[in-house]
């Protein structure tokens, strides 16, 4: 990796932290440039554009989270045990300390849901590969019988979705204690409706 590529990373990497706790509208070149001590038009050669810097932040977040909780994830056997090695990888993710402001992408829906651009364009196909992913390994739990022939995927996906922007909510907004363990009960409970009916 070259000085350049090294530097942008770097700045990469600050700027998501930034973004996690004042928002991606809140990150502009200047703000960088301030805090890093850098040129703005150093910077600016770098991005070129605020919304540039936006998607370049979410690509550097899905980075991270594929490292984090899909690699790890994936490599549990397939089926169900793939399926709960997912969760409990997004929900450690959702949970780290070491992450101020949360998850950056519950935290960017909200900024870009009605806000056309690229920004948000890259933010709806990050969160649909994310959706496609999860499909995906509760399709291979029903080939595997640990769930039904009948499953859905596409719906699971969708609850366990909204599962755990319920959960995030909870933890960083409500600061609710039970937050936890309600996310672990709802998620058997979806579990429980996949599995096929016993004999």
């Amino acid at each position: 990796m070259g000085r350049g590529e090294t530097t942008r990373q770097a700045i990469l990497g600050h700027a998501v932290a930034v973004a996690r706790q004042i928002g991606l509208e809140g990150l502009t070149i200047g703000r960088l440039a301030q805090d890093l001590k850098l040129s703005k038009s150093g910077l600016f050669a770098h991005f070129q554009s605020k919304e540039e810097l936006q998607v370049q932040v979410l690509d550097a977040a899905a980075s991270r989270f594929v490292e984090e909780v899909v690699k790890p994830g994936l490599k549990a056997p397939r089926g169900e045990p793939r399926v709960r090695a997912l969760v409990e990888a997004w929900l450690a993710w959702a949970q780290s300390n070491s992450r101020p402001g949360g998850c950056p992408f519950a935290a960017a829906a909200m900024e870009l849901d009605d806000r056309p651009g690229s920004p948000r364009d890259r933010l709806v196909r990050l969160q649909k590969d994310w959706l496609d992913v999860l499909a995906g390994t509760v399709r291979t739990a029903a080939a595997e019988g640990h769930f039904r022939s009948d499953v859905d995927p596409e719906q699971f996906a969708h609850e366990l979705y909204g599962m755990m922007l319920g959960f995030h909510h909870a933890v960083r907004l409500l600061k609710d204690p039970h937050a936890v363990s309600r996310v672990h009960r709802a998620f058997e409970a979806l579990l429980s409706r996949a599995r096929p009916a016993p004999p």
